[in-house]
């Protein structure tokens, strides 16, 4: 529906359910949601479109509407020169995945913040990621590429004909498909060998910083030595999963794996979760252990379900989307220790059955904590120093299982990170298909029963004349569904007919 002329000069996102549009409601900025208003607006208007594109787990997005959409003064230049859409990148991922090609075929890495420069047919002209409020890590002042944008977009329409009409047909050509390519067995066993050649030796990943999961890459590998016989891709991702579980990325309380890690020993993590990423490890560990009991593995995958169980399952039955890095305004605050927290919540084991003298101290120890910290004055928990280090005793795992829970205990006093609790069908298609697969890996039958009321859920709540919808809020349903959304559906209840863990080496999924 059409704005009235007296209500153009508004923030129109108190209307949306996405919980990353929500968190922009009561910005000065001038947001319209995607959709033909918005670019109605810019025709009729003439104006360039601001497109910014997020998600409500992402820290630099909170940085960037800190420091520039609640600004005053920045808000009035974007609403002077720009007609400003807001998307979230999870709702739409058709929008996102359009202009983050646009982005990289800029020369840019890409990233999120998303921040477009349309035309007013919505075509892209320029673009990057965050800009700062003012000039500092090598970027430009925000409201300094405003004006600049807009100045260009109003004085030299040929550069910005140029930039488009490139893109436009760059974007074209990608979405080609004239020339399919031939892979057969040995391109693939090349590839997965390439790969392995590229990953790090002793933290496992790929070499260097930042360091993502990458769980795709890893079934890749282990596929590969399912096929070739090769153990050096099933070690590959076999010690890039065991990192994964020691390191910092990994909540060693909560359960639940972070969305990556800064470093490149996956220590120091970015501290939001996401759904998509702990059904993909989830379901690797799962593959792997099949092939060897990694009894770590078969902790990490228990706990993480125990995390998707108590804080990401809605009422309705299906799978939240993601908890947010920050609360309080700083991001890792939920989840990170000083000793002399450690100290105090930790005071009272001391009576405990398990006591053998300070239990700060030997918690401490164990999981690489001090008192300068590894993380900012504080301490990420972490077991990384475990590689070369002996095993614990069986007295040591009841001890350390009690002082965590103790831990936890004291952490749910903390002001707690935002959920998004939208329901994503193709997120929650991975997790069901992890859910199941993890369930005969791990004989652990109850996890079947979690993954079909998910899929229960979005069998009756999130499809619309037989057709399946993307997200779904509040009682609201986003149609239509995207390819990716029944790709992962119909994946999903294939996984209950599994065959046994055993055979799984030699089964295809």
């Amino acid at each position: 529906m059409a704005s009235a002329p007296d209500a153009l000069h508004q923030n129109r996102l108190s209307r949306e359910t996405s919980p990353y549009l929500l968190q922009h409601q009561h910005n000065p900025v001038h947001w319209w949601p995607w959709g033909p208003d918005a670019l109605a607006e810019a025709k009729r208007t003439n104006k360039p479109i601001l497109l910014s594109v997020g998600y409500a787990a992402c820290h630099w997005c909170h940085v960037m509407a800190h420091e520039s959409f609640e600004d005053e003064a920045t808000a009035a230049a974007m609403n002077e020169l720009f007609v400003s859409i807001k998307v979230d990148r999870e709702e739409r991922p058709d929008i996102d995945q359009i202009y983050m090609n646009a982005l990289h075929l800029l020369g840019e890495q890409g990233g999120w913040p998303l921040t477009m420069f349309l035309a007013p047919d919505g075509s892209p002209f320029w673009g990057g990621t965050y800009f700062p409020k003012t000039s500092q890590y090598g970027r430009v002042a925000f409201t300094d590429v405003l004006r600049e944008v807009a100045r260009i977009f109003r004085d030299e329409p040929n550069k910005i004909a140029q930039n488009r009409n490139s893109l436009v047909a760059k974007l074209a050509e990608r979405a080609r498909s004239d020339h399919p390519a031939n892979i057969g067995i040995t391109e693939l066993d090349s590839a997965a060998a390439s790969i392995a050649r590229a990953t790090d030796p002793v933290n496992g990943g790929l070499r260097g910083a930042p360091k993502f999961p990458q769980c795709a890459m890893l079934e890749f590998l282990w596929r590969a030595g399912a096929r070739t016989k090769d153990d050096r891709f099933f070690l590959t991702t076999e010690l890039a999963l065991t990192r994964m579980s020691q390191g910092g990325i990994y909540d060693h309380l909560g359960g639940g794996y972070a969305r990556y890690s800064v470093d490149d020993k996956w220590l120091v993590p970015h501290f939001e979760k996401m759904l998509y990423d702990n059904a993909q490890i989830l379901d690797t560990l799962a593959l792997d252990y099949a092939r060897i009991k990694n009894p770590l593995f078969r902790e990490r995958a228990a706990e993480t379900v125990g995390w998707l169980r108590r804080e990401m399952t809605t009422p309705e039955g299906g799978f939240a989307s993601s908890l947010d890095a920050d609360s309080e305004g700083e991001e890792g605050k939920f989840y990170v220790w000083s000793l002399k927290e450690i100290e105090h919540a930790l005071g009272a084991a001391d009576a405990a059955p398990y006591a053998a003298g300070d239990s700060a101290a030997f918690f401490a120890a164990k999981y690489n904590l001090s008192r300068n910290g590894n993380f900012e004055n504080s301490n990420i928990l972490n077991i990384l120093n475990r590689l070369n280090g002996l095993a614990d005793t069986s007295d040591e795992v009841g001890r350390l299982a009690m002082l965590r829970s103790m831990l936890q205990q004291e952490r749910t006093k903390r002001v707690r990170p935002g959920l998004d609790d939208k329901v994503l069908a193709d997120w929650n298609g991975l997790m069901i298909a992890a859910l199941a697969h993890s369930a005969a890996a791990f004989e652990a039958s109850d996890w079947i029963e979690l993954a079909r009321t998910a899929f229960d859920f979005v069998a009756r709540s999130m499809t619309q004349d037989d057709r399946l919808g993307h997200s779904w809020r509040a009682g609201r349903l986003l149609i239509p569904g995207l390819a990716s959304d029944y790709a992962a559906m119909i994946r999903a209840p294939s996984q209950y007919s599994r065959p046994p863990a055993s055979s799984l080496t030699s089964t295809a999924r």
